[in-house]
């Protein structure tokens, strides 16, 4: 089984996939309400990408963006949105210039950039001129102020998968995490998490993010799930990263599935072979609506040829709210107020809201893996309880 996904071969490659999209903030954007627009014209947004990178991914997850954001565009009804596209290199300095640039020549929202420090740049350019930030990025450290993440966070999906939790009876939470920056963001979103839903922390296991630091853990883990009588145990480690090696050492070291309940915070589907490892059979693990998700698949790859990169659905969700947004005829469209209106959006992934303090929440399933498949044992929620657009 590990010919074709060999945990040694993939672990150190997780540590740029962990931090992708991570980058501590220079410093907080001011608050900003936003401009006011004429929605009866063509209203001007800037979607920065990571074109121009020396990383040769960038450039097709540039390119995956740009296409979503269009295709989100043709399904707007009554609506005109005049795209701009600006490239970022990838690089936080690049951000902040063409940020500029783009409200300079218009702009009255900014979607995009990607990456943390690029976002933070970005935000930091604008927010003297009232300008939202709608950034693809999922870390939540740049979030506030005129500044917002689109990509899925760490406390949403703790918070999904603890609530599930919760109410299937479990009580009693191990967690383990990479000694990393984005590792202990991913604890403290787990701990949080845990208090949230009223379930009982009984202990925490760090590991060095290297191979040797996971076998090193193993014994640990193990002693803190036998001493803390845990019924739980959540991993944050990423399919790229040390996941695979955890999934075959700790039911090897006795930790055993049928009286543990595995759950992970990062997806155990991505890639496919994952849902062979061992680990990760009968564990839980959060995701966006499957249906929803397939139907965007299709019909980008109908428009585009391919399937969409896995970013790709934020930029139909940025343009998604706010053609919604601008659709309901008022100057104030692109205000704080209104990007974070209770009701939220409707994604490609399913809804979403933003929040005031930058952050976002999306419902989200809550899966397993049986057979070697992915089954949903509890749906996506359609609705945040209010009228949504």
């Amino acid at each position: 089984m590990f010919n074709r996904f060999n945990p040694a071969r993939t672990f150190l490659k997780g540590a740029v996939a962990a931090l992708a999209l991570l980058g501590l903030a220079a410093c907080e954007p001011t608050v900003g309400g936003g401009p006011s627009v004429n929605t009866s014209a063509p209203v001007p947004v800037a979607l920065l990408v990571p074109k121009g990178s020396a990383d040769s991914g960038d450039a097709v997850l540039a390119q995956s963006l740009e296409n979503a954001a269009r295709l989100a565009i043709s399904d707007l009804s009554g609506v005109q949105i005049d795209l701009r596209v600006y490239a970022t290199a990838g690089r936080a300095d690049v951000a902040q210039q063409v940020a500029a640039q783009a409200v300079n020549e218009g702009a009255k929202i900014i979607l995009g950039p990607l990456y943390g420090e690029a976002a933070n740049a970005a935000g930091v350019a604008v927010a003297g001129k009232g300008i939202n930030v709608l950034s693809f990025s999922n870390n939540t450290t740049i979030a506030g102020g005129n500044v917002f993440v689109l990509g899925p966070t760490f406390d949403n999906t703790a918070d999904r998968l603890m609530s599930f939790a919760s109410k299937q009876g479990k009580s009693r939470v191990v967690t383990v995490h990479a000694d990393t920056v984005s590792g202990q963001l991913a604890r403290n979103a787990a701990n949080q998490a845990i208090a949230n839903s009223r379930l009982n922390n009984v202990g925490t296991v760090a590991y060095q993010f290297s191979q040797q630091g996971v076998i090193a853990a193993v014994d640990q883990v193990k002693t803190t799930v036998t001493g803390g009588q845990a019924d739980t145990l959540f991993l944050t480690a990423q399919t790229s990263g040390a996941l695979p090696l955890f999934s075959q050492l700790l039911p090897e070291a006795g930790i055993d599935q049928t009286t543990i309940q595995y759950v992970g915070l990062s997806r155990w589907d991505i890639p496919p072979q994952t849902l062979e490892l061992p680990g990760v059979q009968g564990g839980w693990f959060a995701m966006p609506d499957p249906i929803k998700t397939q139907q965007f698949q299709q019909r980008y790859s109908q428009a585009y040829g391919g399937l969409p990169h896995p970013v790709g659905g934020l930029a139909y969700d940025g343009i998604a709210a706010i053609g919604a947004l601008v659709k309901a005829g008022k100057s104030d469209a692109l205000t704080t107020s209104a990007l974070t209106q209770g009701a939220g959006f409707q994604g490609v992934n399913g809804i979403f809201r933003l929040h005031a303090d930058g952050t976002n929440e999306r419902g989200l399933a809550v899966a397993t893996v049986r057979d070697k498949k992915v089954v949903v044992i509890d749906p996506a929620p359609t609705s945040f309880g209010g009228i949504g657009f």
